[in-house]
This record gives structure tokens, C-alpha cells and sequence, in this order.
């Protein structure tokens, strides 16, 4: 008994310890480290897109979140291609081809413009989603593995605190270079189209979408020719002894990877639900102006942020599992006021949930991979193919809305979120970590 208990303790020492940074890797760990920021601006971009969208084109809340089920569909059709790519050709390629693809997919929005089509938009989102999820099946991995195992979960919040921050800018960019301030009544859209303007005026809307993403294509295209001039260094699971990349079937017998996805796909569902129709729950129950509505978002992205550095700190005096589960707790608590109490004090509960939250997708990642070995780009790209929650839950969450013609109930889909990755931080998470360090 007392080598057990010991044995954690004594693991937890060795985390603590364990230098965060790569020694004499510490140019790829920036360069990667940005890429974690880049992605926050197309991911955020899009919670402005669906009031955009809903304005240019006359949608439905269903069908504005249809942006966010484009995107996110790619990270789960190109997710596991993404894996077999990079245990051929490593993760730098990984890299690179994630960057054009995303710089690809933000040049179609100028002809989706041209055309007006917004199936044209959600064909271009689909592209920029097919390149982030080759950049995230390939950084998360990297990160965690680039440097001491004992510090993997710290350096991978480390990286992923940079997220929010590209959360932030894409939000502000959204906010004030994509809304226009103009909100029409039903009057005032009456009247513009018996004078014939009114077709002018959406096309006007739409085409604000374009000028963002063409400079945001730019700059991934810059750090695609960066990365490509730079030498990587080989990470162990790239070229295992013997030449074993992992088989999948062993993943099978591994039941704390799948409840890490399953908690994966639940997060990253909840995370993206909340955010996308936080602009619309200010403007429902505060009765803000979308600018507004837009700044208040930025808060909870802010928070978010906050967030990220905080837990990285605190996993050095508690084990992250029981942090995540901490956490979850915590949202599940704001949710509930939120969905109960709509309105002001509502809504500081709802902006807080991404305090909470914020540790949640890179804690989860790195506690997936524990452990899997020759295994570890096929898991990745698993736990990368889970972020498809993110096109299937703010759907789910539209529906609701619609039905009940009301936000507010529509946050009940998050809060069973959290409740699941409660479970999971104290059971399966929880276990396997004990077991690791027994």
C-alpha cells in the first residue's frame, strides 16, 4: 500500500519539475506555438459569421449554424487522411499542407462573394476546415511530445493559452470590419424593397465577410514558407524502433482513450455552441446592438484566455484530471443559471463558462494520448476527428431555439456536456492516470 501511494506522489513531483520548454527546440515550438493562435481567428470569425450570415442572406438560426457544421466538418473528413499523411511524411509537412489548404479555402470567399451563393461560402469554410484540422491533428501531438514527458499537459496548455488570444483578434475583427451597425426592422426592410434597394443592400452586407479573410489567407500562406525553411526536429513517435507507426485495432482495448474522445467531441461541441450564439442570447435578453453583443463576446473570450495561463499555473500544485473535473463542475452550475435566469446576470454566468472551460480541450487531448505509443498520430487524429462535435451540437442547439423560440433553453446541450466530462475526469481519466502511476 504504501508503494502506491507513493508512486503517485512521486509522479506528480516529477511533473512538477519537468522543464516546460524544449531545450534547443525552441524555434519549431514558436513557430507551431502561432499556429495555435492563427486557428483561434477562423474558429471565432465564425460566431460573427452566423449573425452575418443570418443578416445577408434572410436564414434561420438552423441554417446560420450551418457555418459552423462546414468547418467543422472538415476537421473530421480530413482528420485521419491528415494522420496517414504525417506518418509518411512527418509532422512539418503536416504543417505546411494545413496552411495552404486554410489559405486556399479564405481566398474562395472572394468568389463566393461575387456570387452570392451561400452554399459557396460553406464550401469555402469546408476547405479552411479540411487545412485547421491538419494543423491540429499534427500541433497538438507535437507539442505534447516536444519536450519532457512529464510536463506534456502544462506545455500543451502553455501552447494552447495562444488559442484565445486568436479567439480575441478574430471576434474584433468580426465585430468591427464585418458588422456594419445596420440592423433593419421589418418596416425599414419593407420599404427598401419597394424601392428596389433592398438586393443592393444584402450584397453590401455580404461582401464584408471578404477583405478579413483574403488578409488571413495571406498570412497563412507566409508562415507555411516560415515553416518550411525551418529544420524540425524528429519527435519519437515519427520514427519508432523497428518502424512501428501503431496499429488500430490496439487502440480498441484502451477504454480511457475513447471516453477522452467521447469527452473530446462533447467539449468541443459545447465550447463552440456557446460562442456561437452568445451575440444572439445578449441580443434576446439585454437588448444590445450586435457591436455590443459582438464586445461582450470578446469578454468571454478574454476570459477564456485567462483561463488557459490560470490552469496552466494550477496543474502544477493539482493533477489536471482533477482540475478538468473541477471545472466541468463549475459549468455545469453557470449553465443551469443561465438557462434559468436569463437576462444580465445570466448572461456574466454564461461569459464566465469560458473561464471554466478553458482548459478542457488540451487537458482531455494530452490525457488521451497517455500511454499510446507507436499509437499516439492515430489517436491524435481521433481526438482531432471528435471536434466534428462542433458541426453537430450548435445545430442540435438552432433546433431548439427555433422550437422553443428562445436561446436560453437551447444552453441545456452544453450543460450535459460538462455533466459527461465530469464523469469522465473523475472516472476514466482518474483511472487510468493511477494506473499509470502505480
Amino acid at each position: 500500500m504504501q508503494i502506491s501511494k507513493a508512486a503517485p506522489t512521486a509522479d506528480r513531483e516529477t511533473s512538477r519539475s519537468a522543464p516546460l520548454f524544449p531545450s534547443g527546440h525552441l524555434l519549431p515550438f514558436i513557430l507551431v506555438t502561432f499556429l495555435f493562435f492563427l486557428w483561434g481567428i477562423p474558429n471565432n470569425l465564425t460566431d460573427v459569421l452566423i449573425r452575418q450570415f443570418m443578416k445577408s442572406f434572410a436564414i434561420s438560426r438552423f441554417q446560420a449554424a450551418l457555418v459552423q457544421s462546414a468547418q467543422f466538418s472538415g476537421y473530421f473528413i480530413m482528420a485521419m487522411p491528415a494522420a496517414f499523411f504525417m506518418r509518411r511524411f512527418g509532422y512539418k509537412w503536416g504543417f505546411v499542407v494545413g496552411l495552404l489548404l486554410f489559405g486556399v479555402g479564405t481566398f474562395l470567399f472572394w468568389p463566393a462573394a461575387m456570387v452570392a451563393k451561400y452554399s459557396f461560402f460553406l464550401l469555402a469554410l469546408l476547405v479552411i476546415g479540411s487545412g485547421l484540422s491538419f494543423l491540429e491533428t499534427a500541433s497538438n501531438p507535437f507539442i505534447a511530445q516536444l519536450g519532457d514527458p512529464g510536463s506534456s499537459e502544462r506545455r500543451l496548455n502553455f501552447s494552447q493559452a495562444f488559442n484565445p488570444i486568436g479567439a480575441i483578434t478574430g471576434v474584433l475583427i468580426g465585430t468591427v470590419f464585418i458588422f456594419s451597425g445596420i440592423e433593419l426592422s421589418s418596416q425599414q426592410i419593407d420599404l427598401l424593397k419597394a424601392q428596389h434597394v433592398y438586393d443592393a443592400y444584402l450584397r453590401s452586407e455580404t461582401l464584408r465577410v471578404v477583405k478579413p479573410y483574403l488578409a488571413l489567407g495571406a498570412v497563412a500562406v507566409l508562415w507555411a514558407l516560415l515553416i518550411m525553411r525551418t529544420r524540425f526536429p524528429a519527435i519519437q513517435s515519427e520514427h519508432e524502433e523497428g518502424g512501428d507507426h501503431g496499429h488500430f485495432r490496439e487502440l480498441f482495448g484502451l477504454p480511457h482513450f475513447w471516453m477522452a474522445v467521447l469527452a473530446q467531441f462533447l467539449y468541443v461541441g459545447a465550447q463552440v455552441g456557446t460562442w456561437s450564439y452568445f451575440i444572439q442570447y445578449v441580443q434576446e435578453f439585454t437588448h444590445q446592438p450586435e457591436k455590443t453583443a459582438g464586445y461582450l463576446l470578446t469578454g468571454t473570450l478574454a476570459a477564456f484566455g485567462v483561463g488557459r495561463f490560470t490552469s496552466a499555473y494550477l496543474m502544477r500544485f493539482i493533477p489536471p484530471y482533477k482540475l478538468l473535473g473541477f471545472f466541468a463542475v463549475a459549468n455545469v452550475a453557470l449553465v443551469a443559471f443561465g438557462v434559468l435566469h436569463p437576462g444580465w446576470t445570466g448572461l456574466w454566468a454564461i461569459l464566465l463558462t469560458s473561464f471554466f472551460m478553458s482548459l478542457m480541450f488540451p487537458t482531455i487531448f494530452a490525457l488521451g494520448l497517455k500511454g499510446l505509443g507507436p499509437n499516439t498520430k492515430i489517436g491524435g487524429s481521433l481526438l482531432v476527428m471528435a471536434i466534428v462535435g462542433g458541426a453537430l451540437i450548435p445545430p442540435l442547439m438552432g433546433m431548439i431555439a427555433d422550437a422553443r423560440h428562445s436561446i436560453a433553453p437551447a444552453y441545456v446541450v452544453p450543460l450535459v456536456a460538462y455533466l459527461v466530462i465530469a464523469g469522465y475526469a473523475f472516472a476514466g481519466a482518474k483511472t487510468h492516470n493511477e494506473q499509470a502511476a502505480a
